[in-house]
């Protein structure tokens, strides 16, 4: 599987776009391109996006309200904005609608990939003080940074490490149906048509082996045509 992260690039400059995305993969970085507020909206619905690269300016609306936008839906996305405009109160604007870094044009883009790295590192290690790594679930406890899962009575349910990944995906998100292309996406997989079988494969596995510890049959339902819903309650344990 996959381990790069997923950057989205949002600018209606299609040369502008286009090199972005050449030199954010020449780092090594999995980009995906939107040319306005729409594409952008219907990219992180399909999906999983590690970092958004916004321009202010676009043909639909502009950057920091999209960005505002984002924040007041709970969206924790890292987001750095692009602009031409490179007066104080842009910026302060900027980081007070939810941005994460402003970044004035013209750049190199060694500047702006240092810049990508530094955000990744910081929200990395806010995500290890705040989030929450052991859930309960069905009398099952998951402990997400341990990689385990264990029945009420405390014997290990086994998965392999591709299963563990798919199944950490809907602990993360309870109750949302998630397509095959997101699952393979949130778990860091490639999203094409060769591994689609793969998913259903291992979320039958999934099944049997939680049905077999004693889960509901119920837990992990298909979705005719939409994909996969995670039924059963997740609950957080305190620490």
């Amino acid at each position: 599987m996959s381990l790069r992260k997923h950057i989205l690039v949002v600018d209606d400059d299609a040369e502008i776009l286009k090199l972005l995305s050449k030199r954010l993969e020449a780092h090594n970085f999995r980009v995906t391109q939107a040319a306005d507020l729409a594409e952008m909206r219907n990219a992180i619905a399909n999906h999983a996006i590690d970092l958004i690269v916004l321009d202010v300016t676009l043909p639909d609306g502009d950057g920091f309200s999209a960005c505002y936008q984002l924040r007041q839906a709970k969206n924790e996305t890292p987001i750095i904005m692009l602009s031409a405009m490179k007066e104080e109160v842009d910026r302060i604007l900027g980081f007070k609608t939810g941005a994460d870094h402003y970044i004035g044009k013209p750049f190199s883009t060694q500047e702006l990939v240092s810049i990508i790295h530094s955000v990744f590192r910081r929200t990395a290690a806010m995500a290890e003080v705040d989030a929450p790594t052991k859930f309960t679930f069905e009398g099952f406890v998951i402990d997400l940074s341990e990689r385990s899962v264990l029945t009420n009575g405390g014997t290990a349910v086994l998965f392999t490490g591709g299963e563990f990944d798919i199944l950490k995906v809907f602990i993360e998100r309870p109750g949302k149906v998630l397509s095959r292309d997101q699952i393979l996406d949130f778990s860091r997989g490639q999203s094409t048509a060769a591994f689609d079988r793969s998913v259903d494969i291992m979320i039958s596995r999934i099944r049997k082996k939680l049905r077999d510890a004693g889960g509901s049959p119920e837990m992990m339902k298909t979705v005719r045509g939409g994909g996969y819903h995670f039924t059963s309650k997740v609950t957080p344990v305190a620490s």
